[in-house]
């Protein structure tokens, strides 16, 4: 496909049995939501199909139930029969139209299912699930066999070129070989060859049911981070063993559901658990597919290279930008629209029942919808404010073909994104800034740095249109004292580097009191030294003999003594993302940041930071600091709209701008594309 492929590892032709894959790029598995809908599947094969376009090698699909008691969720997406497998030509003849190959995931979520009557190895409920599950029969088990190779045939009826068959992840293959969810005494479990049995008979059985030349892959869990988890001697037998069955390719899997331990978050440093991978890619045969945070072809052609890998599997990635494949291929790695693993908009919506999308790429998942077609009047428009709404709106706005000028009063662009980019853990957003970047660059914006622009001037310009995205400012509450020397807000803090000593408190404990408390008692940034944080959270990749490669975590000792405090008496931290708060919450325990809820500030002065708290602030505290820094919320920058509006230029609000209640750069960044296909 390509002659002179950037990255000539990562764009080689792969032979997998009777498949040729034109690379190494593997769409993994995403579970969009739009699976569980019959009428959505023409969206979903617009979905893959963008992708395919895209240059991706092999898309596999969200999972796909085998029988009923493997649903995900009630009357979620399942493969039993005819009609729907019919549904499911749609989807592959897109994909095979745009020249790619598409094979469908298998899922039976087992004690995961989130549905009554769901059924597991044990009756053994999970922490994350409300119902607990029956143990399955022996005849049950070799009925759920019989579904999964029915799934298979089925499958290859609608035209996928293959079934990838999940065994990781906690599901119900991994509760069989784990155990930690697996007490039988028959011979499904006990012994770890029992425990493997259902594993290597439901793959032996689907590859009798499909023939020699349809792919088989298989997700096997390589370090489940759980409490007696399998050992790794135990999964490498594992994958010796799927080999004989019929296994084509084995991908990574890494973590349960109930893992503490996070797999996939921005804080985890890009290929952390590669070194799993390349010790099954050496014991096996087949083709091995390397996962969890890759995102940058680089470090793709790295793995394949030292042959820790034949294949690399991304899904955020490839919502983030569906193009990434050819933009790699073709040495355009500087427009890659980088996943930065915030799970916003994808693994959040996922775990909330919502169809899930991308924060960087709001056209994720609304490929027929959500269209940025040339515009048919060439319009002269200003945008204000250089943070995530407006670079969305300008860069959007200049490719469909009008005349943007770009306005920021900084010396630089980012916004929001520019702050984050700073606190240990999100450096990631640095790639963002770079997408941007070039983006004004190709399409055209002009660009003004430094500049403070008035309504004055605005309107002499005479533009079609005006973009206000000003952002916000930090709110700085009337508390006594306030305009003490050791207060600082948190842009002063992180944005402009000011000097702190080493007892800090830390007003406000939404998403940026977390931030800043993260800066404060973080010294470097972990997530660029995978080593340091392995240690942190007590991930092990040498005893092969230890159950689910956990051992103690040894978390650095904390930079600062941070107590972090909110006016409200709720949990700390209920607000964060549903798959990410608990990582920054686990983060600052471990770190010994006090948190005291339920607070009023009395005053700040030399003494500190003075406090009231109890049912009539009858009890009173001094927390003797250093430093006080103030993440008390934002109020919106609008100080251009009302001239604007009177003088009848067509004004739009977006981002902070429009509403500043808890900074979201997931709403800021579709406003902004939503705003560009409108005008």
């Amino acid at each position: 496909m390509y002659s002179t492929p950037s990255y000539p590892q990562l764009f080689t032709p792969l032979e997998v049995g009777h498949t040729t894959l034109r690379n190494r790029v593997v769409m993994g598995s995403m579970h969009t939501g739009l699976e569980d809908r019959a009428w959505d599947t023409n969206r979903l094969a617009a979905y893959f199909a963008e992708r395919a376009r895209g240059g991706v090698g092999l898309i596999i699909t969200g999972g796909y139930a085998p029988n009923r008691t493997g649903w995900l969720l009630p009357f979620g997406a399942k493969l039993t029969n005819r009609t729907e497998a019919y549904r499911h030509r749609v989807i592959t003849r897109a994909v095979h139209e745009a020249g790619g190959r598409i094979a469908l995931q298998i899922l039976h979520a087992g004690r995961y299912a989130y549905v009554p009557g769901s059924v597991s190895a044990s009756s053994i409920k999970a922490p994350i699930n409300p119902f607990r599950p029956r143990a399955l029969s022996d005849r049950g088990i070799r009925r759920t066999i019989d579904d999964y190779a029915r799934c298979a045939e089925l499958a290859r009826f609608a035209g996928y070129d293959g079934v990838e068959i999940m065994g990781g992840e906690g599901y119900f293959i991994n509760q069989f070989l784990a155990p930690r969810t697996n007490r039988r005494t028959d011979r499904w479990g006990g012994s770890a060859e029992n425990r493997r049995r259902l594993a290597v008979e439901i793959v032996r059985r689907t590859r009798a049911a499909v023939g020699a030349d349809f792919l088989i892959v298989f997700r096997l869990s390589m370090a489940e981070l759980v409490e007696n988890g399998q050992t790794f001697d135990e999964i490498l037998t594992l994958a010796r063993e799927l080999e004989s069955a019929g296994v084509d390719i084995l991908n990574t899997d890494i973590g349960w559901h109930e893992a503490r331990v996070p797999t996939i978050v921005t804080s985890v440093p890009r290929a952390a658990f590669v070194e799993f991978t390349a010790k099954i890619t050496a014991a096996v045969g087949i083709p091995v597919c390397a996962s969890n945070r890759i995102n940058m072809p680089e470090i793709a052609e790295e793995i394949l290279t030292r042959g820790d890998a034949q294949l690399i599997s991304m899904a955020r990635p490839l919502l983030a930008d569906p193009e990434w494949a050819d933009k790699a291929a073709t040495g355009r790695t500087d427009e890659i629209n980088t996943c930065i693993a915030c799970n916003q908009a994808c693994l959040d919506h996922a775990f909330q029942h919502r169809t899930v999308s991308c924060l960087l790429n709001p056209r994720a998942g609304r490929e027929t919808e959500l269209t940025l077609l040339p515009t048919r009047r060439v319009k002269s428009i200003a945008v204000v404010g250089a943070g995530p709404a407006g670079l969305s709106a300008a860069v959007n706005l200049a490719e469909r073909g009008h005349r943007v000028d770009l306005f920021e009063a900084l010396d630089r662009i980012g916004g929001q994104f520019d702050i984050a980019r700073r606190i240990p853990g999100k450096e990631e957003f640095d790639e963002s800034i770079r997408y941007f970047t070039r983006k004004l660059d190709l399409t055209g914006v002009q660009v003004h740095l430094n500049t403070r622009v008035t309504a004055a001037e605005l309107i002499d310009r005479r533009y079609d249109e005006v973009v206000l995205a000003t952002g916000v400012r930090p709110r700085i509450p009337a508390i006594p004292g306030i305009d003490h020397p050791m207060v600082l807000s948190y842009a002063e803090l992180v944005r402009d580097g000011r000097a702190v000593g080493k007892r800090v408190a830390v007003i406000g404990a939404g998403g940026i009191g977390f931030d800043v408390s993260e800066y404060l008692v973080v010294d470097g940034h972990p997530a660029l030294k995978p080593d340091e944080w392995r240690e942190e959270w007590g991930v092990d990749t040498d005893d092969e003999q230890l159950r689910g490669q956990l051992r103690a975590a040894r978390p650095a000792p904390a930079a600062r003594e941070v107590v972090l405090l909110q006016r409200k008496d709720t949990a700390f931290g209920k607000g964060l993302g549903k798959t990410s708060g608990w990582v920054h919450r686990a983060a600052l325990k471990a770190k010994g940041v006090e948190q005291i809820g339920g607070v009023n500030y009395e005053r700040i002065d030399d003494a500190g930071l003075h406090i009231s708290f109890g049912p009539k602030r009858e009890q009173a505290r001094v927390i003797p600091v250093d430093n006080v820094i103030v993440c008390a919320g934002q109020e919106s920058v609008r100080d251009l709209e009302s001239e604007l509006i009177a003088a009848g230029v067509p004004t739009h609000l977006i981002g902070g701008a429009e509403l500043a209640a808890e900074l979201d750069a997931k709403r800021a960044i579709e406003q902004g594309t939503r705003l560009a296909a409108r005008l």
